[in-house]
């Protein structure tokens, strides 16, 4: 069985000084009850693009709005899930953050946070999203010296065709304002 989907890593302060940049992560806890915190994503759809989900998956999993700047890379790996095994790829991107607030609301989603874009090293717990917010420094820095236009094109991405096989079913809670946190506030990271 094969998946595809696509997320983000959104930067607040992308114009402005490294040290004044946080990305909006998202932390899930894992079956040994770790808290594992990583980069929004889900599945494309029906008629979506790769860059569409991004902006979809970032705004349903962060409560934030982002827009695409620049491709981050995929990932892929495998998996075991109801007895079938999944062979999935991601599509990243490089998003500018443009409003809205962190909230945690999705049902997949334990917290959100902004997050120093210096601790993103120490803080994602996976070593292949490690390695795009390394490339993800180094468009950040293009951008800042020579502008959007050194930004490399984004690949071409089509929209999807034909209804994937989810490995899980999604289910959102019902609405609860006692969640909410305003940008991050509260009890993060």
């Amino acid at each position: 069985m094969h998946e595809t989907s696509a997320g983000g890593l959104v930067i607040d302060g992308i114009d402005g000084p490294k040290e004044s940049q946080v990305a909006a992560l998202i932390g899930r806890i894992d079956r040994r009850g770790r808290m594992l915190w990583s980069l929004p994503k889900g599945h494309i759809e029906m008629g979506e693009t790769a860059e569409q989900t991004a902006i979809r998956e970032v705004a349903e999993e962060t409560g934030i709005q982002g827009s695409v700047l620049a491709a981050l890379g995929s990932i892929d790996y495998w998996f075991v899930t109801e007895g079938r095994r999944v062979h999935k790829t991601v599509h990243h991107y490089l998003m500018r953050f443009l409003g809205g607030e962190l909230s945690d609301d999705d049902v997949e989603v334990t917290e959100v946070a902004w997050v120093p874009l210096e601790d993103l090293p120490a803080r994602l717990a996976y070593a292949d999203e490690r390695r795009l917010a390394e490339v993800a420094g180094e468009l950040i820095d293009k951008l800042q010296t020579d502008g959007p236009a050194a930004l490399p094109p984004l690949p071409h991405s089509s929209p999807r065709r034909r209804p994937q096989t989810h490995s899980h079913t999604r289910n959102r809670r019902q609405e609860d304002s006692t969640r909410r946190r305003a940008n991050g506030c509260g009890n993060g990271p």
